[in-house]
């Protein structure tokens, strides 16, 4: 949330109130995003808020980089107010400066942003698998002093991601197996055409099958219930399952359900690009509304007319 400074306040963020914590101004060319970057940053209504925000009070809340071996900036935390910062033609941005190895910036970039409140499976799975892997690692080494497992010795690296999510150990482990999808069936997941749980199931899949599976899917324009879904793995660990198998699984007739779901590419040609599921949502909602309120008036007419 960006507030207006006073004058004193905004000097204390330029002249920093310590050296660990100085505030220095970064020329944005100077600064790279962080590689690998789980966090989706997108041009919605919020973004474009924050780009106006930006243009007139500047970037109050300092970002966090780490200095890299070629002299440039790595960004650690501060995606989203660099993005308005290009997009408000600004060229610099107040940063303070962190020492911190690999590991360390990936814990605190993960963190920094699973305070979202709304975050997208696949933000999860990638973010939640990158700060495991950096946890394990420094398990392994004999100079720890990140206090990010100083202070958690004896946990498990799963239980420590876990509760610093909010998530149960089982939740977190679904959600990294998604990191084993094929990218078409992640955004499904994201799109919510894909249901968690089958989502799950399809990971163990080798991706030559994920992929021959989208083709399935797509010709049979439907996507399988958790039920299928666990069938066509144990078939594929058995070694059994090819694209005959899935044809058959997938021509299954489901249980009778109350809601259906439209595939996004039938949709995308109706949206801006940049458009978020439920910004979709919301304007098929409105557009129905319409259309039936337009109904409504031509079989008025039409009764007054016959009236007549």
């Amino acid at each position: 949330m960006f507030l207006s400074l006073t004058d004193e306040q905004r000097e204390e963020l330029e002249n920093g109130v310590d050296e660990k914590n100085r505030v220095i101004k970064a020329a944005i060319s100077q600064i790279d995003d962080f590689p690998e970057h789980p966090f989706h940053v997108v041009v919605d209504d919020a973004m474009n808020e924050m780009v106006e925000s930006v243009k007139q009070f500047g970037v109050l809340s300092p970002a966090i980089v780490r200095k890299k071996e070629d002299g440039r900036y790595e960004l650690v935390s501060g995606h989203r107010r660099k993005k308005a910062c290009e997009l408000a033609g600004i060229d610099t941005m107040p940063v303070i400066v962190r020492e911190m190895d690999r590991d360390e910036a990936i814990i605190f970039m993960v963190d920094a942003n699973l305070q979202r409140e709304k975050l997208l499976p696949s933000e999860k799975a990638f973010s939640y698998k990158m700060k495991l892997d950096a946890i394990k690692r420094q398990g392994q080494r004999t100079d720890l002093t990140c206090a990010q497992v100083g202070h958690k010795l004896g946990m498990k690296s799963r239980d420590i991601v876990a509760g610093d999510a909010g998530e149960s150990k089982n939740q977190i482990s679904r959600y990294i197996r998604l990191t084993e999808l094929d990218p078409t069936l992640l955004q499904m997941v994201d799109d919510k055409t894909i249901a968690l749980n089958p989502a799950v199931e399809l990971s163990y899949l080798p991706r030559e099958l994920q992929t021959e599976l989208l083709d399935v899917m797509e010709s049979e324009e439907c996507t399988p219930s958790l039920s299928q879904a666990q069938r066509m793995k144990q078939a594929a660990q058995s070694g059994k399952l090819d694209r005959n198998g899935m044809e058959l699984v997938m021509r299954e007739e489901k249980p009778q359900q109350n809601n259906f779901t439209i595939k996004a590419t039938k949709l995308d040609k109706y949206f801006p690009k940049d458009f978020t599921p439920a910004q979709k949502e919301e304007r098929i909602i409105k557009a129905l509304d319409m259309f039936c309120r337009r109904l409504e008036r031509t079989r008025q007419e039409q009764e007054r007319e016959h009236e007549r």
